[in-house]
Order: structure tokens, then C-alpha cells, then sequence
């Protein structure tokens, strides 16, 4: 097929939809496909409708003869992909990620209101941007020939604050590679996300790490570090692979690229309750409230005695599942071509 991913970051970009559009392409080349990307690049340089439209111009250029348009985000890429859409007559699907409105909220106002409580307590409070991201979000959702969503955490949460039909909907889950050989840490250190955003809850994980640094060395183990320092994707899961533990306290993180990472390279791993992938890890992870400070310093705590941390480890590698890119390109494949 001639396949189009309209996405709004590309390696080098940091971020899931970047790792995900590289990852497809790869996989959809390999197998005989022909595939473009179709990224924000030198448009960013733009102000916004402006580079909305000449990522539009893009779509347009790229997408004429494609067989498949398959567009990674809600939002920067997906607005202008509906719109050209509708010029080439043609149909879309769309794999939701996260969710810009909320996140942009967020990051707008620093009102740390978790992802499954936006919808019903933040509409009212607004502002004019946000109001038209979520009409034409919500257009975008439905205009979708369908949606792929990669948790039913945020399928039911999408699926009832915008109205959308059930049947021109799925579930593809994220990535999750093959278990790799387990290696014992270097350090003493804990790996954190590397993008500076207020959802992602930085600020109170430093807080509650430095409380837990000294509780640590009054109980007598060696010494614990923080590193929250951003990497591109392969060095970030070099980092992670020589790590004594991964922490991850997001408001909400609908299915993390980072945890999944954990588990295939065998590292435990403290993460937030907000998650739409409990159900995958629940037998392997250390759950923190990312509102209670407590919480997350006990945990750091617990996990920092070294008998602990054997414990978790031998219960991450007991975590079975493995989810490829060949298998995600040949499902998205499959349910194009059943409602195309």
C-alpha cells in the first residue's frame, strides 16, 4: 500500500509519537510498503495558523495517492489532516496518544488536575484556545474513519466526553519489546522522565526524592540519586537499562513508552496510579498516588532497600507480554482494511 503518517514530531523529536511514526515506517518499509511521513519540520518557525497551513499544503502534497492516511495525534497534525481530508476526499485513521488539551491545560494554568477528572471538573474554566481545541478535537475524533485508541482507560473517557460511536473504534496497545538479558545496575540511581512539562509532576517528585535521600541514609543503605535529564530515545533507554529503578509520578500517562521500556530491559519500577496499562503491570509494580508526597517518598524508600528491589525485579521479569511493531503495523493494516 502507499501509506501516509501525518504526525506532529519525528526523530530527532523526543516523545512517543515520534518513536512511534519512526518505528512504523521502518516496520511498513520493510515489509513492501510505501510510506511517507509528513512532520513539522522548518514550519515551526511559523506562527500557528500559519504553520497549520503549511503543514495542510504538506498533507496535500504527500497524502494525494495514498492508500492509507494514518494520523499519530489529536491536535497539530490531525486538524489540517481532517481539513485536506476533505479536499482529496479520502479517509483517515486516527491513533490517539495523550491528550493536548488536557496537557496544554495544565501546562497553562499549573492546576494539577488529573487526566481522569479533567472532563468533569475543568470545562467550565476554559479559555477561548482551549474551547476551540476541544470543538475541533472533538470534530477530528469523529470525522476519523476510525480510532485507534492504545488503552480502554482513555477510550472511555474519550468515547463519553465527546459523544463518539463505539464502532468506529479499537484497541491497539503500545509497544513492548522482547525480554532482554537482565543486567545489574551501575548505580544507585533512578531514571525519570525526560520531558519538562507540569503534568508529568517534577516538581513534587524532586521534593518528595530529596525527603527520601535522607530517610534512606538513616536507615543505612547507600546513597540514592535523581535523574530527570533529557536523552533521545535510544540513549534514554541505554539509561534506563543501568538503572536501579525507574520512577514515573505523571497526573496521567495513558500508556508510557517508559514503563514499557522498563519492563523489557527487567528494571523495577515506581509508577502512578493514573495509568491505563494497570491491568498489564499489576503484578510488578510499585503504585504511587502522584498527589500525596508521602506516598512517593515511602515508595522510594521501600524500593531503595536492596531486598526490596530483588523483589520487583523478579517480578518484572515475570511479566509475559511483548507486543512488536510488526505485530502493531500488521493490526492497524488489518483494521484499515476492514473499514476502509
Amino acid at each position: 500500500m502507499k501509506i501516509l503518517i501525518a504526525t506532529g514530531i519525528y526523530p530527532p523529536d523526543i516523545g512517543g509519537p515520534a518513536q512511534y511514526a519512526r518505528n512504523l515506517y521502518d516496520t511498513w518499509k520493510r515489509q513492501g510498503h510505501e510510506v511517507k511521513v509528513a512532520a513539522y519540520r522548518w514550519e515551526r518557525a511559523f506562527p500557528p495558523f500559519v504553520r497549520h497551513l503549511l503543514y495542510f499544503s504538506k498533507i496535500l502534497r504527500k497524502g494525494w495517492n495514498a492508500d492509507l492516511i494514518l494520523v499519530l495525534d489529536t491536535w497539530s497534525a490531525a486538524v489540517p489532516t481532517m481539513i485536506a481530508c476533505m479536499v482529496m476526499r479520502k479517509k483517515y485513521v486516527l491513533r490517539t496518544g495523550g491528550d493536548f488539551l488536557w496537557e496544554s491545560y495544565v501546562e497553562r494554568t499549573g492546576d494539577l488536575v488529573l487526566f481522569k477528572d479533567f472532563y468533569v471538573t475543568k470545562m467550565d474554566k476554559f479559555s477561548l484556545k482551549e474551547k476551540i481545541v476541544f470543538i475541533l478535537g472533538g470534530k477530528v475524533l469523529r470525522h476519523a474513519r476510525t480510532i485507534i485508541f492504545s488503552t480502554k482507560w482513555q477510550q472511555e473517557i474519550f468515547t463519553k466526553t465527546y459523544r463518539l460511536d463505539p464502532q468506529k473504534q479499537t484497541v491497539i496497545e503500545n509497544y513492548c519489546r522482547n525480554r532482554e538479558t537482565f543486567n545489574e545496575p551501575e548505580g544507585r540511581f533512578f531514571v525519570a522522565g525526560t520531558r519538562h512539562l507540569k503534568w508529568k509532576n517534577a516538581e513534587l517528585l524532586k521534593e518528595a526524592f530529596t525527603e527520601a535521600q535522607t530517610d534512606v541514609i538513616k536507615r543505612g543503605f547507600e546513597p540514592i540519586e535523581l535523574d530527570c535529564g533529557k536523552a533521545v530515545y535510544d540513549s534514554f533507554v541505554e539509561k534506563i537499562r543501568h538503572s536501579y529503578a525507574v520512577i514515573l509520578v505523571s497526573l496521567g500517562d495513558i500508556s508510557p513508552n517508559m514503563i514499557y521500556d522498563a519492563i523489557g530491559t527487567g528494571t523495577p519500577f515506581i509508577v502512578t496510579t493514573e495509568t491505563g496499562i494497570i491491568s498489564r503491570i499489576k503484578d510488578a509494580a510499585v503504585f504511587v498516588d502522584p498527589l500525596n508526597k508521602k506516598d512517593i517518598v515511602d515508595k522510594i524508600v521501600w524500593i531503595a532497600d536492596p531486598k526490596n528491589r530483588a523483589i520487583q525485579v523478579k517480578k518484572v521479569q515475570s511479566i509475559s507480554f511483548v507486543h512488536t511493531w510488526e505485530q502493531i503495523a500488521n493490526e492497524i493494516v488489518a483494521v484499515w482494511n476492514k473499514v476502509k
